[in-house]
């Protein structure tokens, strides 16, 4: 099963996309803040990383740039899924964001499945499968 980290402030948001990513056969942790959010890829060294850019605490960028530099992460690949515009996504994947997702153009409000198209191919490129268990 593919572990996936949620940092996301918005608790409409959050759970949402943590009930259509279970429901999808996906392993969900979730964090509200950037701290906890970093805390969480530290303890738990997830498979893939949805980070949102505006957060409490510490913000997305921030987290982004602790992740990339700890050796525990660095690892870990992020996808930064925003509300922030497509003329963001260069730098943020220049800063070491694996893909980018912006939320107004997933349609969150009227259902999950334009982000889990989006997170299956953006799972393929990555060429990241479900880890078994032997």
């Amino acid at each position: 099963m593919i572990r996936i980290l949620l940092v996301e402030d918005s608790k409409f948001l959050r759970l949402a996309t943590e009930r259509a990513l279970a429901r999808a056969g996906y392993e969900v942790a979730s964090a509200s803040d950037g701290e906890e959010g970093l805390r969480l890829a530290r303890e738990r060294k997830p498979d893939l990383i949805l980070l949102d850019m505006l957060l409490p605490k510490m913000g997305g960028p921030d987290v982004l740039a602790a992740l990339k530099k700890d050796p525990l992460t660095a690892s870990i690949p992020v996808v930064v899924m925003t509300g922030m515009s497509q003329k963001n996504a260069d730098r943020l994947q220049a800063d070491g964001a694996a893909a980018f997702l912006e939320k107004s153009s997933l349609g969150l409000e009227s259902g999950s499945e334009k982000l889990l198209a989006a997170l299956r191919g953006i799972l393929q490129k990555l060429s990241i499968q479900a880890r078994t268990t032997t």
